[in-house]
């Protein structure tokens, strides 16, 4: 079964985490410790991360600088394979739109197809480095409702400029897309962001992977709000444990979310990184709890430097 299907199927709240590819040189080993700790708590999916491919100047003699691409991680395709034959476990690596021309996304098409990979998560990816705004590299695509298109004509058997292909005939790329309980960053209101997911959705979109979140009301009102606008397929919480004190301003910078009064308040005591995993933990198992006794599809880690405490969390509920 596709994730799409086993979302939509089972019945009990499942449980499932992303990873991130290690930086390049590292080995694969930090992302297996990762995996080996959470394993027994029987994930149903493992979710792997794209990073764009950016660019940076290279000075080549004094005052002479050249453009060139810089990846910072692997590509997430051999990664996303090679944990599937490790596991035995259904793995979706990221596709998104950032860094990437519709010819390389057509490329990593072909090659998740070949391995027998069906299931995707379908972004559009953060801006560049150097840039205020997201701009398309050359020949690629603006939003994720287009890399969505793109998949779907690849589903029919169809390459860019004219081409066939049969790699999908018998097992189609199934799909999930993020949704925004606090809003997309760059949406202009929450009724347009709802409307820039309903069209992902209405191209195909399986389910929907939330942003973090600290604040169960905005998961709760968000699933409201989309019930309402005919967004009908499961809504997956995306979760991530406090580890850190410089969490406490980045989060909410980086990914424009707020915690609650309740939680900045425990926070503010907060000394050590000690202090704040005790504070993420307890405050995350709460969280689990109640969306639990909701009857959430899955209950979904963002797991980077937080295995521990994934743990210690699952292991509560």
């Amino acid at each position: 079964m596709s994730v799409s299907e086993i979302l939509r199927l089972t019945k009990e709240t499942l449980f499932s985490f992303e990873v991130l590819p290690p930086l390049r040189g590292k080995s694969l080993e930090q992302i297996y410790d990762t995996i080996d700790r959470l394993m027994p708590f029987n994930p149903a999916f493992i979710e792997v991360t794209t990073h764009r491919i950016d660019y940076v100047y290279k000075e080549l003699s004094p005052g002479q600088y050249r453009r060139v691409e810089e990846r910072l991680r692997p590509g997430t395709v051999p990664i996303s394979y090679a944990i599937k034959q490790r596991y035995g476990v259904p793995v979706v690596p990221h596709v998104i739109c950032s860094g990437y021309s519709q010819q390389e996304t057509e490329n990593e098409l072909i090659d998740l197809a070949f391995l027998g990979m069906h299931d995707l998560l379908v972004l559009r990816g953060d801006k560049s480095k150097q840039d205020s705004r997201f701009i398309p590299k050359e020949g690629g695509l603006q939003y994720a409702s287009e890399l969505c298109e793109q998949i779907n004509d690849f589903n029919k058997g169809n390459l860019l400029y004219g081409g066939q292909h049969e790699l999908t005939r018998e097992t189609p790329f199934t799909y999930g897309v993020a949704g925004y309980p606090e809003k997309h960053e760059e949406a202009m209101s929450k009724a347009s962001d709802l409307r820039a997911l309903k069209r992902k959705v209405d191209l195909g979109a399986g389910y929907v992977s939330t942003q973090m979140f600290y604040d169960n009301k905005k998961y709760f009102d968000f699933v409201k709000r989309c019930r309402e606008m005919g967004i009908n397929v499961p809504i997956i919480p995306g979760l991530k444990p406090l580890t850190t004190l410089n969490q406490r301003a980045m989060l909410p910078r980086t990914f424009h979310i707020d915690f609650p009064e309740k939680l900045v308040r425990l926070l503010e005591k907060c000394q050590t990184n000690d202090d704040v995993k005790e504070v993420g933990v307890d405050w995350m198992i709460r969280q689990c709890r109640e969306l639990k006794e909701h009857e959430v599809p899955c209950l979904h880690f963002y797991s980077m430097n937080a295995a521990a405490q994934i743990v210690k969390i699952m292991s509560a509920i």
